[in-house]
């Protein structure tokens, strides 16, 4: 496929709905006309990319409607989600090339976003529970350093020394949830010895070696 071979269906599309339709006016790829509607620009690439969303850019520069156009290719249904999502906060509309003819999939416009306020309280919690800074930003294929992997690190500690009771742990360590923490055991690093008492197991003596060097406090 050819970037030229889009050209004739989004023209039908555009005609279709009453615009006057012309191809390469100035930079523009597309520009179509209508009396009494402000000017529609269309950008065409045959895949979504960022030289794309670029000239999508610029062109709101000069219109306020501006589309971009690609072909409905392979990954095109993985790929839509975040495509949309992105087309939406620009403001800049979204037409889709299938073997059916065109689909709009978005049109262009304001977009006031709402903030989700409950993953941001999230985000904020880990950030005032953490302590430090124990991650490497960019670091890719491995284990983050949760608050709450620091305060496993914590209990695991302690009972370095032998199995205890988690009442004790939790005052030891400062840790006020290690009795949930060591019952959940999402590691796999604990096991209760009997009622309320817990002990490392081999994973958890395995993990503590790793993050001998985290930093966090004993």
């Amino acid at each position: 496929m050819r970037e030229s071979d889009l050209y004739a269906p989004l023209k039908a599309y555009l005609e279709g709905q009453g615009y006057e339709v012309k191809a390469e006016i100035g930079d523009c790829d597309i520009m179509a006309c209508r009396a009494g509607d402000p000017p529609v620009i269309v950008e065409m690439k045959l895949s979504f990319s960022l030289q794309l969303v670029l000239q999508g850019v610029v062109r709101q520069g000069l219109f306020d409607h501006v589309y971009l156009a690609v072909p409905v290719t392979k990954g095109w249904t993985q790929r839509y989600r975040d495509i949309i999502a992105l087309c939406r906060r620009l403001s800049l509309g979204l037409l889709a090339v299938g073997p059916k003819g065109v689909e709009a999939h978005l049109d262009p416009g304001p977009y006031a976003p709402r903030l989700k306020t409950k993953p941001a309280a999230r985000l904020l919690r880990e950030f005032a529970r953490r302590v430090g800074d124990p991650n490497e930003g960019g670091i890719t294929g491995t284990a983050k350093m949760t608050h709450y992997r620091q305060d496993a690190v914590r209990c695991g500690l302690y009972l370095q020394a032998g199995p205890c009771k988690a009442a004790v742990v939790a005052r030891a360590t400062g840790v006020a949830r290690a009795a949930t923490q060591m019952r959940d055991d999402h590691y796999g690093w604990f096991e209760r010895v009997e009622r309320g008492v817990y002990q490392l197991t081999p994973k958890g003596h395995a993990a503590l070696a790793d993050h001998a060097a985290s930093g966090v406090a004993r």
